[in-house]
């Protein structure tokens, strides 16, 4: 199977420190059959559990793993520390300290985010949509890997849908013009023959910089590319994932 990226996270500080590996999935590669051809990770879309799992292990494989935790998306600020395999229910981050343990955080258009501290032996994952900007995910995801010894954080995120692809009606705009910074606002909000648009990436971004981290991205638009699972776009449909592993 052939992820839509992968790599490692290295430390700058400590060159003999041990990677963190990571991943993207595109939607080729598993078992499930149409629409969630085929490597849909989710169990809640109507797809076949047996599918599911199997798709889910070939993902955690992908960063040398076998025990796997899924975040169990609400879109709010719930955050959980975990040391096992299993479903981080309604929660939006993830954060384990626990070596052999893949985090998976899984999206159709929303901005997935894989962060880690090797030195330190802190990742996590988030799922942030416009709703997520306003509730704190972010910020929260931080904060309990700091509470938990990380203090070099490293993010990458994920596929999501582009600014282009997602007008937005008043009432987005005017949560998000509540909940966030005035700065951060007018960087995300865009404006096209009087319709609205966020770039949900960008106000991931800034939140991850006002942290001082400095993201990385993988710049694919999930209702552009085929290769990628896209709500917007199909309606019913699976999910890909960002996963990584200490």
């Amino acid at each position: 199977m052939n992820p839509v990226a992968a790599g490692q996270l290295r430390s700058a500080t400590t060159p003999g420190s041990r990677p963190v590996s990571w991943a993207a999935t595109g939607r080729f590669g598993g078992v499930s059959a149409d629409p969630f051809e085929s490597l849909n990770l989710s169990t809640t879309v109507g797809d076949l559990q047996d599918a599911v799992i199997e798709n889910q292990v070939r993902a955690a494989h992908l960063v040398g793993v076998s025990r796997y935790n899924v975040l169990d998306a609400k879109h709010g600020s719930q955050v959980a520390l975990v040391s096992a395999g299993g479903i981080a229910h309604e929660c939006d981050g993830a954060v384990t300290t626990t070596p052999g343990l893949a985090l998976m955080v899984l999206a159709a258009d929303c901005v997935p985010i894989v962060l880690a501290d090797q030195t330190n032996g802190v990742i996590a994952v988030a799922h942030c949509g416009w709703r997520g900007l306003v509730a704190g995910i972010v910020d929260a995801t931080i904060d309990l890997m700091q509470a938990n010894g990380a203090d070099k954080i490293q993010a990458i995120t994920g596929p999501a849908i582009c600014v282009s692809c997602y007008p937005v009606q008043q009432d987005c705009v005017t949560q998000l013009e509540a909940g966030l910074p005035t700065g951060i606002v007018s960087s995300i909000i865009k404006m096209s023959n009087d319709q609205r648009f966020v770039d949900v990436r960008a106000g991931v971004h800034a939140q991850l910089e006002a942290h001082g981290i400095h993201p990385s991205a993988i710049l694919e638009c999930t209702m552009e590319n085929p290769a990628l699972f896209s709500y917007r776009r199909d309606g019913r449909t699976g999910r890909q994932a960002m996963v990584i592993a200490l």
